[in-house]
């Protein structure tokens, strides 16, 4: 991905997939959400969402700062970050009220369950509190309260990296191994609470930043290392595959998740080794060109994110769970296509609502992964 560009293709494109897998993923009977990357790998779509955010953020910072100066460029993402908070807001509040909705129709006991509506009915003062100061994420919403924060660091992590690669990494890198000592004395060690540690999660988004203001040189592209790093990235992908396909027989911990353990960090790093091989290529621009619909998607990011909250709760309390077999599985694979559909459609109709206007929409979802 070159960073001498404006918006990358690539990138949108990428964003889309992850948008509408994040969709898929939380909706549980979903049969497509079985072939997504974390069926056969230790990460999944968090990471890829969270690091093509900070490439976006770089993106945005770069370019602000580059046609109206640091000030503005700062101004920018004070201002985001008050819109990913609200954006925040909007998604507890309708996952609240689904939650509400399903449980006075007596419709899908076990989403209601993950909406945090019952504890919010039973103390609706303290569980309002606790959700406007961010010591509670309803459901979907919990990855918004890590970019609120990310959002008011771009302005330092960003000209840091432009100005020392290795020093915003190793900076990164400490943060992150001391994430858990760090969540503990800032009380969000718990997963039910916090299911993104953020102390641990800005090491993707780091690495997004890097990959845009320091690109890996057309020089190592074309080395005989750059080779190699192939071939090994090819054998982790595959060795991460066979573990958790054939010998782990039981969920892994949440606290893995929740503070980015080693395993997923090297997994993630691998398969993203081989994607941006594949973009340098020109594979995923010409996949990506032909898909623009996708594309719209991930250029429609935080509009797309909030409203497929909507669409998960949706479509898995539409779809029919009394059948098995075969039938089950068409109507699972039926449910997800209107998931799909829907998302497309809502990118289309908000890009279509704002005028057409790409340039606008560009601004618009930069910086939110």
């Amino acid at each position: 991905m070159d960073a001498r560009r404006g918006r990358s293709i690539e990138v949108d494109f990428f964003r889309g997939i992850v948008l509408i897998v994040i969709v898929l993923d939380h909706i549980p009977g979903s049969a497509l959400s079985h072939l997504m990357l974390h069926a056969y790998a230790f990460c999944d779509s968090a990471e890829v969402f969270v690091f093509l955010g900070g490439y976006a953020s770089a993106a945005a910072y770069t370019a602000v700062l580059e046609r109206h100066g640091t000030g503005a460029a700062q101004s920018r993402f004070i201002k985001r970050c008050w819109e990913i908070y609200r954006a925040y807001l909007l998604t507890a509040v309708l996952t609240l009220v689904s939650g509400a909705l399903l449980a006075r129709l007596h419709l899908n006991r076990p989403m209601v369950e993950l909406t945090g509506w019952p504890p919010f009915a039973s103390q609706p003062l303290r569980e309002a509190l606790d959700i406007v100061v961010l010591r509670r994420q309803p459901y979907l919403s919990s990855v918004l309260p890590m970019y609120v924060i990310f959002a008011l660091c771009v302005p330092f992590a960003v000209p840091l990296a432009r100005r020392s690669r290795a020093a915003a990494l190793l900076l990164s890198v400490a943060i992150w191994a001391a994430a858990r000592p760090l969540a503990v004395f800032f009380s969000i060690d718990d997963v039910s609470d916090w299911a993104f540690n953020p102390f641990a999660w800005q090491l993707m988004f780091v690495l997004g930043i890097v990959s845009r203001v320091q690109p890996v040189s057309e020089h190592f592209h074309a080395s005989k290392t750059a080779r190699r790093l192939v071939g090994a990235a090819l054998l982790a992908v595959l060795g991460f595959a066979i573990v958790k396909l054939f010998v782990l027989t039981q969920p892994l911990p949440g606290t893995l998740k929740q503070n980015l353990s080693m395993d997923r960090v090297i997994n993630f790093l691998a398969i993203a080794w081989l994607t941006a091989r594949l973009v340098r290529m020109g594979s995923i621009a010409r996949l990506a060109q032909r898909m623009p619909a996708v594309v719209r998607v991930g250029r429609t990011g935080l509009v797309c994110f909030v409203t497929g909250t909507l669409v998960s709760l949706i479509v898995d309390t539409a779809t029919p769970h009394a059948f098995h077999g075969v039938a089950g599985a068409l109507v699972a694979l039926s449910g997800d296509l209107v998931a799909i559909t829907a998302m497309l459609v809502i990118a289309r109709g908000w890009n279509g609502w704002k005028g057409g206007d790409a340039s606008r929409v560009a601004v618009n979802s930069a910086g939110c992964g």
